[in-house]
């Protein structure tokens, strides 16, 4: 469904009577000389829903309506179900809104009308539960990768001319984005609908919350993951990992309303073109040059692939890369933040387009992720797609398959955190010298090491290995196994008190672990009341013999792009 401008019985736009006080960097309530001024913009009212909610679609309970929160309050927690979304002072100038427009809601939550506002945003968003397939919650602190789904269902009117009108929803683009644990950068990386992989069973919940097992294919297309069968983007997600190697935490999908509905709302986004396209099949009509598309036309730009270079489906990726990194920056742009009206919009659309995974369900929950996502700078965010060439076993070429020379390193350097950019922050280095410091000094004598072994993610059985490692191999006869972790980890880490230092280097040396995986904190206590470390096996952890440290990997020699260069499709 289009997103609608939704006003109020008065004709009054609300939006349209915040200033923003260059003064303060926040937005005042100009109603009148006389009138009584608010921080934050008042609901908008909204119309009833066309269609109904994705399956496993969740509500938080309610709640009352909190007071006002004073600055610098302290937020929630991400991920618990029912809690209060986190309220913060607008920073409009400084957020950065990404793909999918999940962050326009940042600049609006705000004292009491702000969560008001934020609970009607809520009952847009659609949810589907994943199961197992991805993280039940989001951390701040922690690497992740969100899998951004766009699929070839028809919904709404005005659809009729795209795609199959029989389609279940194939998985048409698909992009798992991976943000760097210290946010200093981030990878997209496009996956090929046309990429032979082998989908694995699919656990789905159904909507009278029963669980069916979707059997796997051999050999299949990559975009036969998704609506083929049911199969729901829990399946895409295990064949993504599957294929590559790389966990995914969380989903977003959109349809073909999403990219109208988007940049209508941010008043169209510009692209550029070697040469003019007239597409009949697409209806795209445009100079060479700039250009700015919005609604039917930035639908038909990302979908057209025949009149871009060779008029397949790789070509048509990098027109959707560009279209991306173009809308990145509209997004970010004075323009959009200061706009209230604009921002409102784009709320409105982003959440009204958007399917996520129930582990990030809450709007509170997705402007945590927002947050997260704007402390990446745009130059920092690379374009690639999954390196692959022809189907040897094809005559006539229409699919492809992993360039068994050049996609395992590039998967590696993403699940080991390794970015595509130059990232020469000041800030990172001192980052990095300070981690590399807690591996030097004296070490701790191996039967003086007192550690708990927790799995935290790590296949079964593997805390158990570890001990026996460490307790007949290592003499490290003061471990213990402590059984499952109380969260899942993505990769290993060693916890200790600063008195702990000593054993802490030990331990690391034994183990092969890095700076970066050991933890300064606080002790635990072991069945014996005696003070001890924490180490977690994450799910980087493969084998009790093997070194934890997976730095190593450096980053692969692929295409790539960043999303702060203006890029003309040919």
């Amino acid at each position: 469904m289009d997103a609608q401008s939704r006003g109020r019985a008065d004709n009054v736009d609300p939006a349209d009577q915040w200033i923003l006080n260059p003064a303060t960097g926040e937005y005042e309530l100009r109603l009148g000389p006389s009138a009584p001024q608010s921080p934050v913009p008042g609901p908008r009212h909204s119309g009833h829903h066309a269609y109904d909610a994705a399956p496993g679609r969740t509500r938080a309970p309610g709640r009352e309506v909190p007071p006002p929160r004073r600055r610098g309050a302290p937020e929630a927690p991400p991920g618990r179900r029912g809690d209060r979304p986190a309220q913060r002072r607008p920073r409009a100038r400084k957020a950065l809104l990404w793909a999918g427009g999940t962050m326009a809601f940042v600049v609006l939550a705000t004292g009491t009308a702000g969560y008001v506002y934020l609970k009607h945003l809520e009952g847009n968003v659609h949810t589907t539960d994943v199961g197992d397939a991805g993280s039940s919650n989001f951390s701040k602190d922690e690497a992740f990768n969100i899998l951004v789904l766009g699929t070839d269902k028809r919904t709404g009117s005005g659809n009729e001319g795209y795609g199959d009108k029989n389609s279940a929803g194939h998985a048409d683009t698909t992009i798992l984005l991976h943000v760097s644990e210290d946010r200093t950068n981030a990878t997209a990386l496009s996956i090929p609908r046309d990429l032979i992989v082998d989908i694995p069973d699919c656990p789905t919940k159904l909507e009278d919350g029963t669980e069916k097992v979707i059997p796997g294919l051999q050999g299949a297309r990559f975009n036969r993951s998704l609506g083929e069968g049911g199969r729901d983007p829990g399946c895409t997600m295990r064949t993504v990992e599957e294929a590559t190697g790389i966990s995914v935490d969380h989903f977003m999908m959109a349809d073909f309303n999403a990219v109208k509905t988007l940049t209508t709302a941010v008043d169209g986004v510009k692209v550029c073109l070697e040469h003019a396209v007239d597409d009949k099949q697409s209806k795209l009509k445009l100079p060479a040059g700039e250009s700015t598309v919005a609604g039917e036309d930035a639908l038909a730009f990302v979908r057209t692939r025949h009149s871009f270079g060779n008029e397949g489906d790789l070509d048509r990726i990098k027109v959707q890369q560009h279209f991306l990194a173009s809308l990145m920056r509209k997004m970010s742009s004075s323009d959009t933040l200061t706009s209230p009206t604009r921002l409102v919009k784009l709320a409105e659309a982003a959440t009204d387009a958007l399917t996520v995974d129930t582990g990030i369900g809450k709007v509170s929950t997705l402007k945590d992720v927002a947050l997260e996502l704007k402390k990446v700078p745009t130059k920092n965010i690379s374009f690639t797609t999954v390196p692959v060439r022809d189907n040897p076993a094809e005559t006539v070429k229409a699919t492809v398959v992993l360039d068994e020379a050049k996609a395992p390193q590039l998967f590696a350097a993403i699940a080991n955190d390794v970015s595509l950019t130059e990232v020469e922050q000041q800030e990172k280095k001192e980052k990095k010298t300070a981690v590399a410091a807690r591996l030097k000094g004296p070490k701790a004598e191996a039967s003086e090491v007192r550690v708990r072994v927790f799995n935290g993610g790590a296949p079964s059985g593997s805390a158990q290995d570890m001990l026996n490692r460490l307790q007949l191999e290592e003499g490290v006869s003061k471990s213990e196994n402590a059984g499952n972790a109380p969260k899942t980890l993505k990769k290993t880490t060693l916890e200790y008190a600063p008195d702990q230092a000593d054993q802490a280097r030990r331990l690391a040396d034994i183990l092969g672990l890095s700076g970066s995986g050991m933890k300064p904190g606080k002790s635990a206590t072991n069945a014996q009341g005696l003070p001890t470390m924490t180490l977690t096996l994450g799910e980087d952890f493969t084998d009790a013999g093997a070194q934890l440290d997976g730095s190593a990997a450096g980053a692969p020699d692929v295409e790539k792009s960043t999303a702060d260069k203006v890029e003309c499709a040919s």
